[in-house]
């Protein structure tokens, strides 16, 4: 009888192995979550508060589903050791393991980095910008690298010796038992049991990231993911994508939304360059790298960060209300050059098939008889911004090959003062009229510049407030050149950012976004004016052909900035998600939890609807180039 009970109880010895094995990954992705939150501790003291150490509990749905995407392989080895003796021995198992925990851990660390940049949980966002290694590098080389690795290794080498131990410990949990059949179908039944966990229940819909939301605050949804997959579900949704995952309502409806939104009317709009036809003004547009509207007028310490801006814009016609269509470089170049709105999930750059299509102005311009010159100090390799540059009809490229090595003293590349002094002297001779494209640098991360910073403190805010000044010097420096040329009285400059940014820390999303956009040159027929009217950085591109009598009608997403009877309002989007701004009111909407994560004024119904109807028409518009 003894032996008969203790026949049965071995019977189970598999299952408890495969159980006691997800547990362990549950236990670590729990660990791998309070890292997280600790690491952003500063979001839980400004927004969070105590309720994002609830995403202990609501993200344990998605690290009971991924640790059981990843006991799927032991549980079908535990299967074949009811009848192959190598799968009854641990290394088996070890080797699996540590081969998961190495590529797992790398994502938990770069996650835990990625966020405290770019404010978004790890996904094929990030992998996109993989394709250019020093590029990569120049974002990250400013962190203790070797301290993290050494730290990494530790830990890693650390979790080995963990599981080296239990494996041995479990290891007798493997040998044969004397009723095989019902072992192998406990084990088996135990396996198909893992679809529970993996679709987060038996509820109809499957796990998403929208199942462990549970807040008001985004800080506190983001921190109830798991790393790994969100990820691994983000890269499955992004490879040949070709359906539109924003639909909101019948096409003809959303159409009808955006086009009485878009609504251009041509001439319309008041004219601050000559009209005569012969005329043509040269244009210099100036792309400031994370130029946010919150630095403009911004005093520290009663130090002004942007005192030359702040002086042009007594100079111009300055536009104050003015919004960046998406999160990244690579985004601001196409909503600039070709008024084209960001994708929430993708960019339009990364696929030149597509991007081709689009309309640009340096097409326009170089086709109207300009000479045309794209200037940055950097690697243009970097998000494939150079395939869509090069369709886009410059004549000339200056990049960071073009500068001796003396001067390449930025980890981007030439800093912006080597730059602007190389532009200075090929605008003396470059044949007129001339449309030069500058897109700086010195701002971006790791806000490395080649003099004193302005602030002193080490902290990511002051050095980024600090790089801002010394790019504004730059830029006010240049334009002081400029207005000394002879080419100045027929020249139009445009001063814009190509992106917002989230530093200095803002108490709504939608602040990050806000950028600075400024006309001004001696091709005005008259300046000092303020413009607060709610726009969009895609509105430059009419905005500036209608200035110089040139057709708009191909950039069907710009809008005349300088046009009053144009609707008032803007949309920009970020990672799965949009903004709207409109007048009195903003709202921010995440597309994961389908539900708003800031609003201010307002928000009605009607105004979620719009925004998603915009979402629904940009994205699908995206598909079909």
């Amino acid at each position: 009888m003894t032996a008969i009970i203790h026949s049965m109880y071995t019977m189970f010895f598999r299952g408890w192995f495969v159980i006691k094995y997800w547990l362990c990954w549950v236990l670590f992705f729990e660990g791998a979550r309070v890292l997280f939150l600790v690491s952003n501790f500063a979001e839980i003291r400004t927004g969070g508060g105590g309720e994002s150490f609830l995403s202990l509990w609501h993200g344990l749905q998605m690290d009971l589903s991924t640790a059981a995407y990843i006991t799927l392989p032991i549980s079908v080895f535990v299967l074949l050791s009811v009848f192959i003796g190598l799968f009854r021995n641990s290394v088996v198992y070890l080797v699996y393991t540590l081969l998961v925990l190495l590529l797992v851990l790398f994502i938990v660390v770069a996650d835990v980095g990625l966020f405290r940049a770019w404010g978004f949980r790890i996904d094929a966002t990030a992998l996109r910008y993989l394709t250019n290694p020093k590029e990569v590098w120049a974002s990250i080389s400013h962190l203790p690298i070797l301290v993290i690795a050494v730290v990494f290794l530790l830990v890693y080498f650390f979790l080995i010796f963990v599981c080296r131990k239990l494996l041995r410990q479990w290891e007798h949990l493997l040998q044969p038992s004397g009723r095989h059949i019902f072992s192998f179908a406990l084990v088996l039944l135990l396996t198909v049991s893992f679809i529970v966990p993996i679709r987060g229940g038996i509820q109809l819909a499957p796990l998403n990231q929208s199942s462990v939301y549970f807040s008001q605050n985004n800080f506190s949804n983001q921190a109830a993911l798991n790393a790994s997959w969100n990820l691994v579900r983000s890269l499955s949704r992004r490879i040949g994508n070709t359906v539109n995952p924003f639909i909101v309502a019948d096409t003809s409806l959303v159409n009808k939304v955006v086009d009485s939104l878009l609504a251009n009317r041509p001439g319309a709009g008041y004219q601050r360059l000559p009209t005569n036809d012969t005329t043509k003004p040269n244009v210099i547009i100036i792309v400031w790298e994370s130029f946010t509207s919150k630095a403009v007028d911004l005093r520290v310490d009663g130090k002004e960060i942007t005192p030359g801006f702040n002086k042009l814009t007594r100079e111009g016609v300055y536009f104050s209300n003015i919004y960046a269509t998406g999160d990244r470089t690579d985004k601001g170049i196409v909503g600039i050059l070709s008024g084209y709105p960001a994708q929430p999930i993708t960019s339009i750059i990364k696929e030149p098939t597509k991007a081709a299509k689009l309309p640009m102005l340096s097409k326009m311009f170089r086709g109207a008889g300009y000479e045309t010159a794209f200037y940055y100090g950097g690697e243009l390799e970097f998000a494939n911004m150079k395939a869509y540059l090069l369709q886009g009809g410059f004549n000339r490229f200056v990049t960071v090959d073009d500068f001796k090595s003396k001067d390449k003293n930025s980890k981007w590349g030439a800093h912006d003062g080597v730059v602007m002094d190389r532009l200075k002297q090929d605008l003396l001779q470059m044949p007129q009229p001339f449309f030069s494209t500058w897109l700086t640098l010195s701002s971006h991360e790791p806000y490395q510049i080649p003099w004193v910073s302005l602030l002193p403190e080490a902290t990511d805010g002051s050095k980024f407030l600090s790089s801002l000044h010394y790019s504004d010097s730059v830029v006010y420096n240049f334009v002081e050149h400029a207005r000394r040329q002879p080419w100045w009285a027929n020249t139009l400059v445009v001063i814009v950012a190509d992106h917002g940014h989230r530093l200095p820390t803002a108490q709504s999303k939608h602040d990050d976004f806000q950028i600075p956009l400024l006309f001004l040159g001696g091709a005005l027929q008259y300046s000092n004016d303020i413009i607060d009217r709610i726009g969009s950085q895609t509105d430059i591109a009419a905005s500036l052909l209608r200035q110089v009598n040139m057709p708009a009608d191909s950039f069907k997403w710009s809008r005349n900035l300088f046009d009053s009877t144009q609707s008032p309002w803007a949309f920009f989007t970020f990672n799965n998600g949009f903004g709207l701004v409109q007048p009195g009111k903003q709202l921010v909407f995440d597309n994961i939890g389908m539900r708003p994560i800031s609003k201010v004024g307002t928000v009605t119904e009607k105004d979620i609807f719009i925004g998603k109807a915009i979402q629904q028409a940009a994205f699908q518009d995206y598909l079909d180039r």
